[in-house]
Formats: C-alpha cells, structure tokens, sequence
C-alpha cells in the first residue's frame, strides 16, 4: 500500500512538473526536488523496520555486526548517490549525475573490500 501511495506521489509530481516546465521552469525543479525530498522522507521511516530485521538476523546467526554495517551504508550511499544523480539530471547537468554515481560506485567497492577479504581469508582457510 506504501509503494501505492509513493507512487502516486511521483507521477502526481510528473504531471505538475510537465503543467510548470511551460510555464515557469524553475518552479518544475523545486518542485521536483519537494517530491523527491518528501519520498525520501517516507523511505527513511521504512528505515526502522529494516534496522529491526537485521537485527533478528544478527540473533538467528553468528555474522559480525561490522558486515552488517556496512551493508546498511552501502545500501544509503546507493540512494543518496541515485537521488543526488537524479536531481542533478533534472536540473540539465548529466555529466556532473555521472560523476557522482561514479564516486558512489567507488566508495561502495571500498566498503566492500573488507567483507571480500575476509570471505578471501575464509575460502584460503578452507583449502589449506
């Protein structure tokens, strides 16, 4: 019911969008950026749930609290790299969207290397 309502939230965003791009562009972006802000502000109240679930899986199995901290900053990096990208696409400036899904990708594959090291570490004491 949730997805329901966010998206109805978006396409009614779309619609006054395209009624405020004739005329009066600069209001389209902000108006672009409220949506986007207030969707932003309903996945964050998801949040919790998630945080809960995690931690039911923390108690179900031994996995180090470190791994999952990083999967729940992967996991913000990637929708704050995605909204950013997306406002700065609206606003006309793709190449600067590129980059920051660039430097997104980067620092997710640096969060990762721990947890790829030691999945590393765990296969080479498997087969010595």
């Amino acid at each position: 019911m949730e997805m329901i309502r966010v998206s109805v939230l978006g396409i009614t965003g779309v619609l006054l969008g395209f009624l405020l791009k004739n005329t009066k562009p600069e209001y389209s972006f902000y108006l672009s950026m409220g949506i986007g802000i207030c969707i932003l502000i309903l996945a964050v109240g998801k949040l919790q749930y998630l945080f809960a679930s995690l931690e039911k899986i923390r108690s179900y199995l031994p996995v180090d609290s470190s791994y999952l901290t990083i999967l729940l900053k992967m996991m913000g990096i990637s929708y704050i790299g995605q909204f950013s990208s997306g406002i700065c696409k609206d606003a006309g400036f793709s190449a600067i969207a590129g980059q920051i899904e660039i430097f997104g990708k980067l620092v997710i594959m640096g969060l990762s290397m721990p947890v790829l090291l030691a999945l590393l570490e765990t296969v080479h004491g498997f087969l010595s």
